[in-house]
């Protein structure tokens, strides 16, 4: 199946339903603020110490921040792809105006849940399920190819897992044997 193929199956779902399209409206546009709202509420009431707070509030923004403004803005500056909603006929629920691939959403959430999840199971797979649904989302209201999220996810996965490898590999032996 065609990646234009498993944009129209999702986009498809567009415009059949005031109530479903509204959802995916604040999904693909309004989530994310939501998600970055719990992370700090969920860090900040955890009982985690103040040092692996830290560290994983370090971890997770370092690892966004180089997902989403370093590779992705890189990628795009080379790669020029147009975005669903001018290249094809969609049902279009948002605008978007830079380029589609790789997604910036995808990277920036992937990296976050991913980074999360070095650091708690939990959270990470809520976090992980949350940007599948977020993706999923701006598929459906047309701003995005399926592969734009998958890249996206890619980047963003393997930037948080560099960068939790080096943040580990810098962390001094005595607090690994305290932790």
């Amino acid at each position: 199946m065609s990646d234009l193929n498993v944009f129209y199956f999702f986009n498809n779902l567009a415009e059949q339903s005031r109530t479903f399209d509204a959802l995916v409206i604040f999904l693909a546009g309004y989530f994310q603020y939501f998600l970055i709202a719990i992370f700090l509420l969920l860090l900040f009431f955890s009982g985690y110490s103040k040092p692996e707070k830290l560290r994983l509030f370090l971890v997770t923004i370092i690892s966004i921040t180089i997902a989403r403004l370093g590779v992705v803005e890189l990628i795009r500056f080379f790669y020029h792809r147009p975005r669903p909603f001018i290249a094809h006929q969609v049902r279009q629920l948002l605008s978007e105006n830079d380029w589609s691939f790789p997604s910036g959403h995808s990277a920036f959430f992937f990296a976050m849940a991913m980074a999360i999840y070095f650091y708690n199971k939990k959270w990470g797979i809520g976090f992980f399920l949350a940007a599948i649904v977020m993706n999923i989302s701006r598929i459906i209201a047309g701003v995005h190819y399926p592969t734009d999220i998958i890249g996206g996810a890619v980047i963003g996965m393997a930037v948080a897992y560099i960068v939790f490898y080096f943040a580990e590999k810098a962390r001094p032996k005595e607090i690994i044997k305290t932790l």
